[in-house]
């Protein structure tokens, strides 16, 4: 386990990793009541989750199995943090996800297997979502927005990226 360096400031929290970060993996925001807002940074499910659970194996463009790593670091920071021991305890307001183009077939050489491969991630990145909040969440509610926006990352292994905000509520602990 990394230790996570803590900043506070006012009522919010910043949760991150160096001396000089480009981002906090988490940010938590301190409501009058005691609840907490955090706000989770986005990562995907390739070489980001390989990286923070530490994982052997790099997941490529395979949704049914990225979606659930991205979680599982979500739940491993709020551990590291303090905040909670697992994602039950926390209420997704909006999740916003980067769905990554096809890596291969390569579009120009074949168009129709391009557009498959797209069919495919799109097929498999919906099963999936709902079935993480579905199989792991079943009590919690789901989000109010989901957006997806189709572009590319960095992750050359991702089909997608996902940040999210979410809710610790106090009273329901």
């Amino acid at each position: 386990m990394m230790a996570f360096n803590v900043k506070k400031r006012g009522k919010l929290t910043y949760y991150y990793h160096g001396d000089r970060p480009v981002l906090s993996a988490l940010v938590t925001e301190e409501q009058p009541d005691g609840d907490l807002k955090i706000y989770f940074a986005g990562l995907t499910g390739g070489y980001s989750a390989k990286s923070v659970l530490e994982l052997d194996e790099l997941v490529t463009m395979d949704p049914h199995r990225e979606i659930p790593l991205v979680f599982q670091c979500w739940e491993k920071w709020l551990r590291d943090a303090g905040i909670c021991e697992s994602l039950k305890k926390i209420d997704f307001i909006e999740v916003h996800a980067f769905g990554c183009q096809p890596k291969s077939p390569n579009p120009l050489v074949d168009p129709a297997g391009f557009a498959a491969e797209q069919d495919r991630l799109r097929t498999a990145y919906a099963e999936a979502y709902s079935s993480f909040f579905a199989d792991n969440l079943p009590e919690n509610g789901v989000p109010c927005r989901f957006t997806v926006h189709l572009v590319d990352v960095p992750d050359k292994a991702a089909s997608y990226e996902f940040y999210s905000t979410g809710l610790l509520q106090r009273a329901l602990q």
